[in-house]
């Protein structure tokens, strides 16, 4: 039997466009906490809004599961996402980590990603990356 995060990391790792609800209510607790650079949102069903519209605005996006630890009350995955902005456009792809905490259902009460959004999002819009990748420039060390 898997333990909360195998179990958690599976689920991410299968998730596909033609998800049902149910299958977010059999992992989320009715009031869980969803958190990305872009979001937070609390609740089953505004956490399925959230993955209705990453499937919706994105061609083919899915999470390749790198490694999972934890124990019952919490842990961590780290993964890839890879997605393409349109069918016509190539895959693109980033890494980041979740941190999840679980209640004592296993059921996820928390879920808080990690991920660098200006690299990954902001730098990749025509003008904002520019002035984003020079701002960098700037303050990097030598």
């Amino acid at each position: 039997m898997m333990n909360p995060i195998e179990r958690y990391a599976h689920f991410f790792s299968t998730l596909k466009s033609d998800f049902k609800n149910e299958i977010f209510k059999d992992i989320f607790a009715h009031d869980a906490l969803f958190e990305d650079p872009f979001q937070r949102v609390r609740g089953t069903e505004a956490i399925i809004t959230v993955f209705r519209h990453m499937y919706e605005t994105l061609h083919d996006p899915r999470f390749i599961v790198k490694e999972s630890l934890g124990n019952e009350q919490s842990g961590y995955i780290r993964w890839k996402f890879i997605y393409a902005r349109s069918a016509i456009h190539a895959d693109e792809s980033f890494e980041g980590v979740s941190h999840v905490v679980f209640d004592e259902n296993s059921l996820v009460l928390s879920h808080i990603d990690y991920w660098d959004a200006a690299s990954n999002v902001y730098e990749k819009i025509p003008v904002l990356g520019s002035l984003l990748r020079l701002i960098k420039n700037k303050i990097k060390a030598s």
